[in-house]
């Protein structure tokens, strides 16, 4: 059975991996983008099963299945709530809610074992227009708790949200520092990817709060911010082609 994966998330994809051939399979190919899925689509036999991450890093999984068509078997993986769980069973197709549990993985393949002859008709294109409909809203205020007082917090004063010791925290544009009660995973999918991108595993930058980008040690790139100032803001080395295709967007 050939089954790849398409995630970007590479420590997602790397433990998702690790746990199918656990299982006793091979994965053919990991791929992080739209644009690389594409032309990996173009230039190999489709897969058996492919596992589908829905929001990358240059778009969304439908573009993908809309270029190419591929007649592969469709495991979603998703960071999404159940709302939009609901979507997926409705529509008779298989989805693995983050971080992914073995036992669940394990009965969306034995799923896909059992519907493999004959092969199921998935409504794919409800699915999609309930999803566009369902995540393009994105939020665009951040209510903050400090003290006894709240402060609202718009999505274009944020110049960055990152990770630190075990907290999550977001600095904005007038160099206030604020905790956040929530990480870095559940806040990504609530973020325009027009506006937000996840340079590496602790930290979201804004376009518009980037000053300059430089070329870093081993293929990676360096962010400066307006005011936010640290090391740490490094262009992970396998998202750099998916950051320079966010910047060209």
């Amino acid at each position: 059975m050939k089954i790849v994966i398409i995630e970007d998330e590479l420590p997602s994809a790397r433990l998702l991996r690790r746990k199918l051939e656990e299982l006793g399979y091979t994965v053919s190919a990991v791929l992080q983008t739209v644009e690389e899925s594409i032309e990996w689509f173009m230039s190999n036999t489709e897969p058996d099963l492919l596992f589908l991450d829905i929001q990358l890093a240059d778009g969304i999984s439908f573009d993908i299945l809309e270029q190419v068509k591929p007649s592969s078997a469709i495991i979603f993986t998703t960071a999404y709530d159940e709302y939009m769980l609901r979507a997926f069973k409705q529509n008779s197709i298989d989805y693995l809610l983050k971080p992914i549990e073995d036992e669940e993985l394990e009965n969306a393949i034995e799923k896909f074992r059992q519907f493999r002859h004959p092969k199921p008709q998935f409504d794919l294109a409800s699915f999609e227009a309930l999803f566009r409909n369902t995540v393009q809203t994105y939020k665009e205020r951040f209510t903050i708790k400090i003290g006894q007082n709240l402060k609202v917090v718009t999505s274009q004063q944020i110049e960055c949200i990152y990770s630190e010791n075990k907290g999550t925290y977001l600095y904005t544009s007038e160099k206030g520092n604020y905790l956040l009660d929530q990480t870095l995973d559940a806040l990504m999918p609530q973020l325009s990817p027009k506006d937000f991108f996840r340079i590496n595993r602790s930290t979201i930058v804004q376009f518009d709060a980037i000053k300059n980008i430089a070329v870093h040690s081993n293929a990676r790139l360096k962010i400066y911010l307006k005011h936010y100032e640290s090391d740490e803001l490094i262009v992970s080395r396998e998202k750099v082609t998916a950051f320079k295709n966010w910047l060209d967007n």
